[in-house]
């Protein structure tokens, strides 16, 4: 089933959601496998002390994730799902410093994308999600996007 909610709320859900899956497939895809190569970040995450399988369920989580972002497959729950892959960036990156351009790149970018994911997993998923996601269990169905009764 396709929401289909046309509202200018809805819309900007989708906004968020699309842009947060495009990011999460190209992170995986452009710089996990072809610029690092999947062989070269699993050293890099043994050279952390993580395990080299990390690396590879990392590509895939970033890559699967992102791609049900984009098609609004239970959005809630997969920005929520992605949350500890991007606390393990903000992790690693955290002694370089604030700036993503410092050498080793900065905290604030992974940091940014944590918010980002819990922001998509309280408002839902937006204008034509494929799959819509169950309400959050906070006591109460999650409130619509459409617009308020006068």
């Amino acid at each position: 089933m396709t929401r289909t909610n046309t509202t200018p709320e809805a819309y900007g859900v989708l906004l968020l959601r699309v842009s947060l899956g495009v990011m999460f497939i190209a992170h995986s895809v452009v710089l996990k496998w072809m610029t690092f190569t999947l062989a070269g970040t699993a050293q890099y995450f043994e050279s952390l002390g993580l395990p080299a399988f990390l690396a590879y369920a990392t590509f895939w989580a970033e890559f699967i994730g992102g791609v049900l972002l984009v098609l609004g497959v239970q959005s809630r729950w997969v920005s929520l799902a992605l949350v500890p892959v991007l606390a393990g960036a903000t992790w690693v990156h955290l002694g370089n410093g604030w700036v993503f351009s410092a050498p080793g790149g900065g905290w604030e970018y992974p940091l940014y994308l944590i918010v980002l994911s819990v922001a998509q997993a309280l408002l839902g998923d937006g204008a034509h999600a494929l799959s819509p996601s169950r309400s959050l269990p906070f006591g109460r169905p999650a409130p619509s996007l459409g617009r308020a009764a006068a």
